[in-house]
C-alpha cells in the first residue's frame, strides 16, 4: 500500500515560491493619484502558512495609508491558483489563474459595467531571484485588450 502524499507537496503548489520573502516596492506616483514623474514606495511580506499550503501576502504603502492582505492556494482538483484580496479601502477581489513557467497570471471573473465586459488581472513577470515585475491591468472588452493600471517593481529586501 502506498503512502498518502503530503498536502500541497506537488510541483504546482510550489509555483508561487518565487514570491516568498520581504520585498521593497516602487511604482509611478501618478498611478495612485500622485505627482507625475514622482515615485511611491511600499513593502510586501509574503509567507507560507498552514503546512505550507497557503501563501499569505501583507502589503503596505510606505506611509501606511493603504494596506492589503491576500491568501493564495493551489487548487489541485481544478488545476488553478485561487487568491482572495482584501484591503483598507474596503476592496474585496477574488482571482484565479495559472503559472506558465515564466509568468503568473491571476484574473477576476468577467463582469458587466456600463454595457462593457470588464476583467481585471495581475501579472507577475521578469521573475528573478532578487526582483520581479507586477502589473495590475484592466480590460473593458472581455480580455481582448489590456490597460496598465498599476505597475510595481519588486526588489528583494536584504
Amino acid at each position: 500500500m502506498s503512502e498518502p502524499s503530503q498536502p500541497c507537496s506537488n510541483r504546482e503548489a510550489r509555483e508561487f515560491d518565487f514570491w516568498l520573502g520581504d520585498w521593497d516596492l516602487t511604482w509611478p506616483a501618478e498611478q495612485a493619484g500622485g505627482e507625475q514623474g514622482a515615485t511611491m514606495a511600499g513593502f510586501n511580506r509574503i509567507t507560507r502558512l498552514f503546512g505550507d499550503c497557503v501563501i499569505e501576502e501583507n502589503f503596505t504603502t510606505e506611509d501606511a495609508s493603504f494596506r492589503g492582505h491576500s491568501v493564495s492556494v493551489y487548487d489541485e482538483t481544478a488545476g488553478i491558483w485561487r487568491q482572495t484580496w482584501v484591503d483598507s479601502s474596503g476592496g474585496y477581489i477574488v482571482l484565479t489563474g495559472t503559472f506558465d513557467g515564466e509568468t503568473m497570471e491571476l484574473r477576476t471573473e468577467p463582469s458587466q459595467r456600463d454595457g462593457e465586459t470588464v476583467i481585471q488581472r495581475m501579472v507577475f513577470s521578469d521573475i528573478a531571484s532578487e526582483s520581479l515585475a507586477w502589473v495590475w491591468q484592466g480590460s473593458r472588452d472581455g480580455g481582448s485588450t489590456w490597460n496598465d493600471l498599476w505597475n510595481i517593481s519588486y526588489q528583494r529586501r536584504d
